[in-house]
């Protein structure tokens, strides 16, 4: 059994993840549209950071694998709002060099374990594991996606592709936190999935339209 002191550090990370989204909901729903907040990128970086440890502490290759592919895509929407230089430069710093020292450490441990033991081991199966693996990589792919997006609008935004993929990737990622018994990651997960519905909404004016689209999709096929 873990201990206590490691769930805390992933429990906080879920704490300010799960943070993050009340708060750029609730500006959204008062905005009556999707909004991008500064605070929203500044806290996913900080959560980010924590769930990095975490994911090492409990050598959970998925969590840290999920994390190392949109770590640095916070930072870029950080820059893309301009509030990254505003951060001294020893913050910055650490920050930047964190992912490098943790996956060092992977890869040192590995090392020393045989490199097979950070794919797999007895406590998470090779099944469960690429299960876990392939729900990080769909769930990071939102902000590939959202990263991409905002490069080509010039500015940082959440589109609705965001949400849709957020909604599968967290699906993937609940499953196996139940499979892996990691409360973890059930607890931040499970309660992401009712915002990023309602965030999908907003983004489409409701979900009557999400629906007239798809009838009008439709319809236009069976005329052609």
């Amino acid at each position: 059994m873990e201990a206590w002191w490691i769930y805390g550090i992933g429990l906080l990370a879920q704490i300010f993840f799960s943070g993050r989204i009340l708060i750029q909901w609730f500006m959204s729903e008062k905005e009556g549209r999707v909004l991008s907040p500064n605070i929203f990128w500044e806290m996913s970086l900080f959560a980010s950071s924590l769930l990095l440890i975490y994911g090492f502490l409990r050598n959970d290759f998925a969590i840290v694998l999920g994390q190392l592919l949109v770590y640095y895509i916070y930072i870029r929407n950080l820059q893309l709002k301009s509030v990254w230089e505003k951060f001294p430069k020893l913050v910055r710093v650490v920050f930047t060099i964190l992912p490098v020292i943790i996956f060092g450490a992977f890869l040192m441990w590995a090392k020393g374990n045989g490199i097979l033991e950070m794919f797999s081991s007895k406590q998470v199966p090779m099944g469960l594991l690429i299960w876990g693996s392939l729900g990080q990589i769909v769930f990071t792919f939102r902000f590939v996606y959202q990263w991409i997006y905002s490069e080509h609008q010039g500015e940082s935004v959440l589109p609705a592709g965001f949400w849709l993929i957020s909604i599968v990737g967290s699906i993937m990622i609940v499953s196996y936190g139940f499979f892996r018994l990691d409360p973890i990651l059930i607890l931040g997960q499970g309660f992401g999935l009712f915002t990023y519905t309602r965030n999908l909404m907003l983004e489409l004016k409701g979900p009557s339209k999400l629906w007239e689209g798809l009838f009008d999709r439709l319809r236009i096929r069976v005329r052609q």
